[in-house]
């Protein structure tokens, strides 16, 4: 499903916008509008900049506050107009962040704060996209001009895919769908080949379509088919095929990719057009790492929507590969230098390492670590002396698994793109040439269900992979040819990596909840809370009992924290592997406009013991800091391997914590402000202490409130004296009796909440959910005329200073590391939160002095007031006095922990998870206490 034209766009939506304009007829009234509807802008927003509301402009042209001033002009005056835009008094008020100026020949920009300019043709201004993404919020400009070939072909090839499913939508369908994808795979290859002199003579292939081909587009498909049967049929065998005298120029390629049927979609003449130019672009310019993950979702409804967001920065993939075995290999090169037989054994050793991606999509973590691979093979080459020396890396050694037909072709033709190019680069065009085709005929790029399947047959530590039932297609050959394919190196290294489908427990589909209780069900009966992904780190550590490897994968930060922390990792450690590396979280971006991505992280698993354990976390200015230590928990600290349990009561604080009061009354129970005020009001205001402030999570962070009903057994008669409350309590009665076993075991008490918790003293309201993006936990301090509902807790008859440990960033720290989610937000659990908070002893001055920390943050929020804790606490906007109260809090309190402020979360979440080990095993004995270090080292 595609997008609507007023939502955020994404890159390659944007390439596109943008083309369809410069080849548009000028229309110098209409084009700064036009430019930016190309960039996302709303509807309504162009409409007040056509309306002159919002635009600031004092040239007569377009100025967006905060984005661009935009200039058309007549022809040749672009230098003229282009000076006055940097002139103009408006730009700097209007604080543009671009000017343009353009008079539909020429086309002049620049970026104000960098000072970058665009200086080209007005047709040529689409190939500068990527300078005017932070128009459209998109922040990865760098990685997009990097990679901006691949962002156009994936434009135009998604083009082409829409046509020839509306002229040929048979294809379209389950049982054709794999024929289309196929299809596009040999064009993708054979619009390479032809700008990579694979073909004699650059352009060949689209040239003679473009030639052999009616213009009206008729036999199109016919010349496509014949050309494909040229290259899956030797030389010494078309003069008997009969293959075309146009054809025969075309090398022999088969290798799978052109065997099976030569059936072609038909092209109408638009769907001609398009696969011209697609052909007319630069295909030696493809990046096959990045293509392939953007290509991949041109070929499913699903994803087309999210066209171009499906790309994976290479320094992300890095951060799996690298602390995986990059880095090793790259330390023994240089312990090695020029020592010849070191040099040998080294790419010896490089030749039996096997790379496996149980979820390897469109193989873009194997094109990775096959080309960071020859890049350490060429420097071992050169050295040697052996520059022009036939690579021995396989590239059968690069194995994956991908559950759909069209990844996994793209994935293998990606790998075979990146081995032709790498030949160019390290041996020269010829060689490669020589001996790039025809392409080989083995299948190890996998199409099934990875949590299907088993691994060690298609990862084998040695020998054969066993043919798979479940694997319906292989990446070129049709199932019945599908082989089995021998390993050119046994018993080499093994490294396993990728980045799995997350898929929360909330979100799994019915499919994927059955393999997951499949595989886990049988270990711990709490396997629904999991993440699906974890099916792969699961399956991981089996493969990893049988065949010594080590694993990394990218996965969402929630595996690492809370209620799944204590269900996934003790199996992972039962089964003799331990953490071996991790990256702490950090943001998983895509080329999305306003996308800040997912959080995740990526865990290495390897077998125990381990010489050495390596955390990877960003500092400040996001450079990564990298810090061997003792050893890596579930939690990924500098810590031992203990897990947070539930517990009954508190570890550290000295107040209870209770849930609010339940009322399971229908609403009786529950006031409006219309029938408060007439209760208030009634009689005098004699029943007015029957009604109580009324609120829980939500009412307390929006500042709403509402109103209940509260009457003490002694009361009731007095109470019931007014109509509109025996009503109401009547209604209570009534519904109890119709409810279920708990609200049955309240019929007897209809005047009250089935269930109290509320005492006559000050109580602290802690929200259960909150956003993530909250930097505290936004407790409150209330009197005791609060009903506080179910949907808060309560620390019941608390001292002040207990306000202030629960609002510091060392508490958030905690809840953030032990706590479970609820979709993105921070589930707060008393009894996993609160109860098991770790606290050092505390003197009489420390209770003081962080009493007066806990005043001072109170003050500060009254003086904001009417402003709700929602307002005051967003972390964009907090009020400076507010924000240096926290800040003096912390301080008095992380000073008690160490002597000074913690540097980082890390550092704090190390000394809690210490502190909580000491005090957890000192408490065991107490029930209730928590459980003790379970296999803690």
């Amino acid at each position: 499903m595609r997008q609507s034209r007023n939502a955020a766009l994404n890159a390659v939506e944007i390439e596109q916008a943008i083309t369809d304009l410069a080849e548009k007829p000028f229309d110098p009234a209409n084009f700064p509008y036009a430019f930016l509807e190309a960039f996302g802008n709303k509807e309504t927003t162009l409409k007040r900049l056509r309306a002159g509301a919002s635009n600031k402009s004092d040239l007569g042209g377009v100025l967006q506050t905060n984005n661009i001033h935009i200039l058309t002009c007549d022809p040749g005056q672009v230098p003229s107009a282009f000076k006055a835009l940097r002139e103009s008094p408006a730009t700097a008020r209007g604080k543009a962040k671009f000017i343009l100026a353009t008079d539909g020949s020429e086309f002049e920009a620049e970026d104000l704060a960098s000072g970058a300019t665009v200086v080209c043709a007005f047709k040529d201004f689409p190939d500068h996209f990527g300078f005017f993404l932070p128009l459209a919020g998109i922040s990865t400009v760098r990685q997009i001009s990097e990679n901006a070939f691949d962002i156009r072909a994936t434009s135009r090839l998604n083009r082409l895919y829409v046509e020839l499913l509306k002229d040929n939508p048979e294809w379209g369908k389950a049982e054709r769908r794999h024929d289309m994808n196929h299809f596009m795979a040999r064009l993708i290859f054979c619009f390479f080949a032809e700008d990579t002199n694979i073909f004699v003579g650059k352009g060949k292939f689209t040239e003679t379509v473009e030639q052999m081909s009616a213009k009206d587009s008729s036999n199109t498909h016919e010349v496509i088919s014949e050309l494909f049967r040229a290259m899956n049929t030797k030389r010494e065998e078309r003069a008997a095929a009969k293959i075309a005298r146009w054809a025969t120029d075309f090398p022999y390629v088969n290798g799978g990719l052109f065997s099976g049927s030569m059936d072609v979609p038909r092209f109408s003449k638009i769907a001609r057009s398009y696969l011209v130019h697609v052909g007319r672009l630069d295909w030696t310019k493809i990046n096959p790492d990045i293509f392939g993950s953007m290509i991949q979702a041109v070929a499913d409804d699903e994803e087309r929507g999210e066209l171009g967001m499906h790309y994976t920065s290479v320094p992300n993939i890095l951060k799996v590969l690298n602390p995986l075995f990059l880095d090793e290999l790259r330390a023994k090169l240089d312990e090695a230098g020029d020592n010849a037989r070191s040099l040998l054994n080294l790419r010896k050793r490089m030749s039996r390492i096997r790379v496996f991606d149980p979820a390897c999509g469109s193989g873009n973590f194997l094109v990775i670590a096959y080309k960071e691979m020859r890049a350490i093979e060429a420097e071992i080459n050169g050295r040697r002396g052996e520059l022009t020396l036939l690579s021995e890396i396989p590239l059968t050694n690069f194995r994956g698994i991908e559950l759909r037909d069209f990844p996994a072709e793209i994935a293998r033709l990606a790998l075979i793109i990146a081995e032709y190019q790498c030949d160019v680069l390290y041996r020269g065009q010829k060689l490669a040439l020589a001996e790039f085709l025809p392409l080989r005929d083995a299948n190890w790029i996998t199409c099934g269900n990875a949590l299907r399947l088993e691994w060690l047959s298609i990862c084998p530590p040695r020998g054969k992979g066993v043919k798979q039932a479940e694997s319906t297609n292989d990446s070129f050959v049709p199932p019945i040819s599908q082989s089995e394919i021998e390993f050119e190196n046994e018993d080499g290294e093994t490294y396993i990596c990728g980045n799995p489908p997350y898929k929360g427990s909330n979100w799994r589909t019915k499919e994927q909840t059955r393999e997951l209780s499949d595989l886990i069900a049988h270990r711990t009966k709490f396997w629904k809370a999991l993440d699906y992904v974890c099916g792969w780190i699961i399956k991981a550590a089996d493969y990893g009992r049988v065949v010594p490897s080590t694993c990394a994968f990218v996965t969402t930060n929630s595996i690492c924290q809370g209620l799944q922390a204590s269900i996934l990792w003790p199996h992972v450690f039962d089964a003799g592997q331990e953490i071996a590396f991790a990256h702490t979280s950090f943001k998983w971006s895509n080329l999305a406009s306003r996308n800040a991505g997912v959080s995740v992280v990526v865990v290495g698993i390897a077998s125990a013991p381990l010489k050495e354990r390596w955390l990877y976390e960003a500092s400040g200015n996001e450079e990564l800091r990298a810090r061997q230590v003792d050893n890596i928990n579930a939690y990924l600290l500098n810590a031992k391997n203990v897990f947070v349990d539930s517990a009954k009561a508190p570890l550290g604080f000295d107040a209870e914590i209770t849930d609010g009061s339940g009322a399971l009354d229908g609403g009786h129970l529950i006031l409006d402000r219309r029938t408060r005020d007439h209760l208030v009001s009634e009689s005098a205001g004699r029943f007015a202490n029957y009604v109580r402030p009324y609120m829980g999570s939500a009412e307390f962070i929006k500042g709403s409130l509402r109103w209940c009903l509260w009457i003490e057994d002694e009361c009731v008669s007095d109470a019931l004296q007014c109509e509109e409350i025996a009503l109401r309590v009547k209604a209570v009665k009534a519904y109890r009796a119709s409810g279920g076993t708990r609200a049955r075991t309240a019929v007897s008490r209809p005047h009250k909440f089935a269930w109290t918790n509320k005492r006559s003293s000050p109580q602290i309201i802690v929200p259960t959910v909150f956003s993530e993006k909250r930097e505290y936990v936004t407790a409150g301090y209330l009197d005791d005329t609060v009903i506080v509902n179910n949907a808060a807790s309560i620390i019941q008859n608390p001292k002040l200073y207990v306000f202030s440990i629960v609002s510091s960033t060392v508490h958030m720290a905690w809840v953030k590391a032990v706590a479970g989610k609820l979709e993105d937000r921070i589930r707060y659990t008393s009894a996993t939160c609160y109860n098991t908070f770790p606290l050092p002893a505390l003197t009489e001055k420390n209770k003081s002095d962080l009493t007066l920390c806990a005043e001072d943050i109170l003050l500060a929020r009254e003086r904001h007031f009417p402003a709700t804790i929602a307002d005051l606490y967003d972390p964009e906007n907090m009020p400076d006095d507010l924000r240096a109260a926290h800040e003096r809090n912390d301080e008095t309190l992380e000073r008690i922990y160490i002597g000074r402020r913690f540097k980082n979360d890390t550092e704090r979440l190390e000394k809690l998870f210490e502190l909580y080990t000491k005090m957890s095993a000192a408490s065991a004995p107490t029930k209730g206490a928590g459980r003790k270090a379970r296999g803690s080292k």
